[in-house]
């Protein structure tokens, strides 16, 4: 990766900063679904409509501090997305870049979605995005590549579907998510997917398809945003030139993909350091 001018380097941010960044925690998701051939997809993925099922969360009021999540680059200029729960009410943000250093982040929160976009003083290669009238399939693979648990990992999954969040508390809304049952995720990590949110999930053609917001482990299901509410926040920002091909994924081969997003730090950890 280039070298990336004027990010202000802290020192020594990244202890303590590992904490509790998904809406739902608890165990073990139970044992994988069988892997989808791609000549056994299901239909199209409909609209949202006000009928698909609902998932009731109820949003802490005051968050413990501090909070990490993951982040990604949408363009090489430094801007970035993560899940607005992550960074909401952070007075202070800070993306990790190793070596015990961090650079500062501005926050900006989106109004209806769990999204932030996340502005540092350069960056690297953004990641590919989906075409925004990108159609996706029920039983699609999807990847999800960041720091779980604060420390990197990545999780498959194949959609389920579409359903509603309904965000109870603090950011009070309903929300139109897409749901995918886990498949796999990296050797020896167990327990909650904590600090994966904000995250991509990357098609079999590594693009950005939506970000991943939430877990249900119990049910061994994962949350992302809706299609449409990525595309719509893109839309706002200076990406037009980001649609390009990605590098082909499949269950044998999203874990060194994975590894090196975070090498090259296109995607990387971010933190809250104080609200």
């Amino acid at each position: 990766m280039a070298r990336i001018p004027d990010w202000l380097i802290y020192g020594g941010v990244i202890a303590g900063a590992v904490a509790a960044s998904m809406v739902f925690r608890s165990a073990d998701a139970p044992p994988a679904p069988p892997v989808a051939d791609e000549n056994e997809l299901g239909g199209l993925l409909g609209p949202a409509t006000p009928f698909d099922p609902a998932v009731v969360v109820q949003a802490p009021h005051n968050p413990a501090l501090p909070s990490s999540g993951t982040a990604f680059a949408v363009s090489g200029d430094g801007l970035w997305l993560t899940a607005r729960h992550v960074v909401e009410g952070c007075r202070e943000a800070a993306l990790i870049v190793g070596g015990g250093r961090a650079v500062s982040a501005q926050v900006r929160i989106s109004a209806d979605t769990d999204l932030a976009v996340l502005t540092t003083e350069g960056g690297p290669d953004a990641l590919p995005l989906a075409a925004p009238n990108a159609r996706l399939r029920v039983g699609s693979s999807a990847f999800h590549p960041g720091y779980p648990q604060g420390r990197p990992g990545e999780v498959a999954s194949r959609l389920l579907g579409r359903e509603t969040l309904r965000i109870r508390g603090r950011g009070h809304r309903d929300e139109p998510v897409l749901a995918w049952a886990e498949i796999g995720r990296t050797e020896g990590l167990n327990g909650t997917l904590s600090g994966l949110s904000g995250g991509p999930a990357l098609d079999s053609h590594g693009r950005v398809v939506a970000v991943t917001i939430a877990e249900a482990p119990r049910r061994g299901r994962i949350y992302t945003t809706a299609v449409e509410s990525l595309a719509r926040i893109t839309d706002t920002l200076d990406v037009a030139d980001e649609f390009a091909p990605g590098t082909a994924l499949n269950v044998r081969t999203y874990g060194p993909a994975a590894d090196a997003l975070r090498r090259d730090l296109r995607v990387a950890q971010v933190v809250c350091l104080r609200r």
